[in-house]
C-alpha cells in the first residue's frame, strides 16, 4: 500500500514540468530590422521556424514566384515517372506567336519546333520563361487548365494556407488571353496571389522535397537548345547568385548584389505584384529561405533580400539544446514492474537542436511527458523493456512564455525529442515473482499488525 502511494507520487513528479537552462534572466530578444517591403518573411529552412515576419498572412500578387509551384508539380512527375526529361514536346503557332512577346520573359520556340522537357524546365527556372512554362504545364497535365487544377490541390495538400492560382507562369491573365482565349482560368486580369508565409511554406517544401531545384536555380548563364538553330543564352534573373562572381567580367553590374552563400529561388515581378524575390542561402550548413514582396523596383527586393540575411546569418545561430543521451537530473530512472531490476534508466534517444537567437540561447526549458499508455496503474513499466525503447518525450519552449511559430506540423514536432530505454530489463522468473509477493504479502499484513498494536496504546 506504501509502495503504491510512493510509485504513484513518483509518477507525478515525472509528468510534472521540469526545468533546464540557465537562472539568469533572458536577455532581450534582437533588434527588429525594416524592410522596405508590402510583406515580408525570413525563417530557418529545416525546420520551418519563422525568425521574422511583416504582414505575412497579408494575400499579394506573386507574379513569376508562381514557378516554384510548376517546378514542384514537374519534379514530383518526374520522380513518379509520369514524364521523363528527355521526352519532346512541339510547339503550337499560339504558343511560338505567345514565346515572342518582348514584354514577357522568353525563350524564343519556333512554330513546329520540338524542344526537350529538361531544355524547358531550364528555360522556366533560369530565364523566367513564360511560354515554357506553359508548354511544361501541357506536358505534365495536358493543358494549363489542368495544370491549375493540380497547382491548387497541391497547394491545399501542403497547408498553404492563403492562395490561388489561375496559371502556370505568374504573368496577368491577359497575356495569356490574346494567345489561348480559351483556356483561361479565373477573370481575364487575374493572376496569382498567395501570402508571403504561404510562399514561404512553398519554398520549405520544395527545397525539402526536391533538393535538386538548386542544381538549376543556382545557374548564372545557360544556352537554351545548344547545338541547335534555336540556341538563346539565357541570364538568370536572380542577381543575387554567388554563382555570378565566376561570371564578373560578363557581368560587372551584378556584383553589388552577389551574397556568399545564395543559390536560389525565384523572381517575378508584374505591376500587380511589384517586384518579389524568393531567396535561400546557405553558410556553414545553415539554411534560410527569404521572402519579399512588393517592393518598388528589381534590384531593391535584392537589397531588401541581403538585409534579410545579414540578419539572419548575424543574429541567429544553430544550438543543441538538449544533448543525445541526456539523462535529465531527478528523473534518470522510471520504475518497472516484474522486472528483474525494479527501474530502467532513460536518457533522449538524440541531441534537440534549434536555430535561435544568438541572445536567446539560454532561454530554454523543458517538459517531460512519460507515454502513460505504457505505465499500470502505479506509473510503473513492466518487463521485459528493451533498450531503445520509446518511454516518453522530451520538449523544449522558450522560458518567457514566447512560443515559437512554424510553417508546418513537421518543424514543430522538431521541438520535441524521443525518451528511450538506456537498457534491457528482462523479466523475473516465476520464482522471483512469487517469492516479491509472498514478501509483499507479509510485509502489508506486519505492517497492518504494527498499526493495529500501536492504536492500543
Amino acid at each position: 500500500m506504501k509502495k503504491s502511494l510512493i510509485q504513484k507520487g513518483l509518477l507525478c513528479f515525472l509528468t510534472f514540468v521540469l526545468m533546464l537552462g540557465i537562472i539568469q534572466k533572458p536577455a532581450a530578444a534582437a533588434a527588429p530590422i525594416d524592410i522596405n517591403a508590402n510583406a515580408v518573411i525570413l525563417v530557418d529552412a529545416k525546420t520551418g521556424k519563422i525568425l521574422y515576419e511583416k504582414n505575412a498572412e497579408t494575400v499579394l500578387g506573386i507574379a513569376s514566384m508562381t514557378k516554384m509551384m510548376t517546378e514542384y508539380l514537374l519534379l514530383e512527375a518526374v520522380k513518379e515517372g509520369k514524364v521523363k526529361w528527355d521526352q519532346t514536346y512541339t510547339v503550337s503557332p499560339a504558343l511560338s506567336e505567345m514565346s515572342h512577346n518582348t514584354a514577357l520573359s522568353n525563350v524564343y520556340l519556333r512554330n513546329g519546333g520540338t524542344y526537350k522537357l529538361e531544355d524547358l524546365y531550364s528555360a522556366m527556372a533560369i530565364e523566367s520563361a513564360n511560354a515554357a512554362t506553359t508548354a511544361v504545364a501541357e506536358i505534365v497535365a495536358g493543358s494549363e487548365p489542368n495544370f491549375v487544377k493540380l497547382m491548387n490541390e497541391k497547394a491545399e495538400e501542403l497547408g498553404l494556407g492563403e492562395f490561388k492560382f489561375v496559371n502556370a507562369s505568374g504573368i496577368n491573365n491577359r497575356d495569356l488571353v490574346k494567345y489561348f482565349p480559351d483556356q483561361i482560368v479565373g477573370e481575364p486580369e487575374e493572376e496569382n496571389v498567395m501570402s508571403a508565409r504561404a510562399v514561404a511554406k512553398l519554398a520549405y517544401h520544395l527545397l525539402k522535397d526536391f533538393p535538386e531545384v538548386l542544381e538549376t536555380s543556382s545557374i548564372p548563364e545557360k544556352t537554351f537548345a545548344e547545338g541547335t538553330e534555336d540556341a538563346f543564352v539565357m541570364d538568370n534573373w536572380n542577381y543575387m547568385l554567388e554563382s555570378y562572381k565566376n561570371l564578373a567580367e560578363d557581368y560587372p553590374n551584378y556584383q553589388q548584389f552577389t551574397y556568399e552563400g545564395l543559390d536560389g529561388l525565384k523572381t517575378g515581378t508584374t505591376d500587380f505584384a511589384g517586384a518579389c524575390f524568393t531567396g535561400t542561402a546557405e553558410r556553414n550548413g545553415q539554411r534560410y529561405i527569404t521572402v519579399v514582396m512588393g517592393t518598388k523596383s528589381q534590384t531593391a527586393r535584392f537589397v531588401e533580400t541581403r538585409k534579410l540575411l545579414d540578419f539572419a546569418f548575424n543574429n541567429f545561430t544553430k544550438e543543441e539544446i538538449v544533448p543525445a543521451n541526456y539523462q535529465i537530473k531527478g528523473t534518470k530512472t522510471v520504475p518497472v514492474a516484474k522486472g528483474k531490476e525494479d527501474s530502467v534508466k532513460i536518457h533522449t534517444k538524440e541531441a534537440l537542436t534549434s536555430v535561435v537567437s544568438v541572445d536567446q540561447k539560454d532561454n530554454f526549458e523543458t517538459v517531460l511527458e512519460l507515454d502513460e499508455k505504457k505505465l499500470n496503474k502505479d506509473g510503473e513499466l513492466t518487463a521485459p523493456i528493451k533498450k531503445g525503447d520509446k518511454i516518453g518525450t522530451l520538449t523544449i519552449k522558450a522560458k518567457d512564455g514566447e512560443e515559437a511559430i512554424f510553417l508546418s506540423e513537421d518543424g514543430q514536432k522538431s521541438q520535441t525529442v524521443d525518451l528511450v530505454a538506456a537498457e534491457d530489463v528482462e523479466k523475473a522468473n516465476w520464482f522471483v515473482l512469487m517469492m516479491r509477493g509472498i514478501g509483499g504479502f507479509f510485509g502489508d499484513l506486519f505492517g497492518g499488525v504494527a498499526s493495529a498494536v500501536k492504536g492500543w496504546f
